[in-house]
C-alpha cells in the first residue's frame, strides 16, 4: 500500500474532480494535505470532508504572491512541504483557427505558467525537507496531436517538457519531477459535455471506457511516495491505452 505518513502535500485545483480525489487518497495514505483552488465554497467543503489533516487556501496559480502565500501557509500549518501536485488547469474546445489569442494566452497562463511558478516557489521548502516529489498533471493531449485543443494541448506538451527540465535540474536535491497524462476521465466537468462512464462507452481507447478519477489519483499518489524513489523525469500515461495507437476491434475466434 502506498504510504505518505509524515508528509505534507500541496494540491492545486483540489476543490473537486481529479484534485479532490488525489487529496482524498493522499490523506488516506497518511499525508497532511493543503488543497488550493479559486472555488472557495467547494474547496472548504472538500477540506472539511477530509478532516483534521486537510486545509484549504484560496489560490490563483498565475500569481507569484499567492503561490508564496500558500507555500508559507502549508509550512506554518504542518511544518514543511514534501510534495506538490500541479493539477489546476482549464481546457479549450475550438479549432486552432477559431481560438482567440486572448483565450490561448489565458489557458497557457494557468496551465503552464502556473505550473512553472509553483515549481519555482516550492523548491526551497522541498530542499529544506531534504527532498520531495513534484507531480505535474499534463494530459493525453500532451502526448499526441489532438484536435480542438490548441491552447490546452500546447500547454500540456509544455508541462511535459518543463517536468523533464525540472527532473534534470533538481535531481541533485533529491527532488523528483514527473508528469501524469490522463486520458478522457469521468468527472463532474466531463459529465457536463456528455461523457459517460462504464464499459463500452468510449470505444476510442483499447480498454473501451473512460477513466475514473481514483485511477488517475492512484498514479499521482504513487509518484508522491517513496515507493517511486527512483522515478524522475517520467511521463506516466493513465489513459486506457488511448495514446498507444489506433484501436482495433475484433471478435475472438475470427
Amino acid at each position: 500500500m502506498t504510504e505518505l505518513n509524515g508528509k505534507t502535500v500541496l494540491i492545486t485545483g483540489g476543490a473537486r474532480g481529479l484534485g479532490a480525489e488525489a487529496a482524498r487518497q493522499a490523506v488516506a495514505a497518511g499525508a497532511n494535505v493543503v488543497i488550493t483552488d479559486v472555488l472557495d465554497e467547494e474547496g472548504r467543503a472538500t477540506a472539511a470532508e477530509l478532516g483534521e489533516r486537510a486545509r484549504y487556501h484560496h489560490h490563483d496559480v498565475t500569481s507569484e504572491e499567492e503561490w508564496e502565500a500558500v507555500v508559507a501557509f502549508a509550512v506554518a500549518e504542518f511544518g514543511g512541504v514534501h510534495g506538490l501536485v500541479n493539477n489546476a488547469g482549464i481546457s479549450t474546445g475550438s479549432f486552432l483557427v477559431d481560438e482567440s489569442v486572448e483565450h490561448f494566452r489565458k489557458v497557457v497562463d494557468i496551465n503552464l505558467t502556473g505550473v512553472f511558478i509553483g515549481m519555482k516557489t516550492v523548491v526551497p521548502a522541498l530542499r529544506e525537507a531534504g527532498g520531495g516529489s513534484i507531480v505535474n498533471i499534463s494530459s493525453a493531449a500532451g502526448l499526441m496531436g489532438l484536435a480542438l485543443t490548441a491552447g490546452y494541448g500546447a500547454s500540456k506538451w509544455a508541462v511535459r517538457g518543463l517536468s523533464k527540465i525540472g527532473a534534470v535540474e533538481l535531481g541533485v536535491d533529491r527532488i523528483r519531477v514527473n508528469s501524469v497524462h490522463p486520458g478522457m476521465t469521468y468527472t463532474p466537468m466531463t459529465a457536463q459535455v456528455g461523457i459517460e462512464r462504464g464499459e463500452g462507452n468510449y470505444p476510442n481507447t483499447p480498454m473501451g471506457r473512460v477513466g475514473e478519477a481514483p485511477e488517475i489519483a492512484a498514479a499521482t499518489v504513487f509518484l508522491l511516495s517513496d515507493e517511486a524513489s527512483y522515478i524522475t523525469g517520467a511521463e506516466l500515461a493513465v489513459d486506457g491505452g488511448w495514446t498507444t495507437g489506433p484501436t482495433v476491434r475484433y471478435v475472438m475466434g475470427q
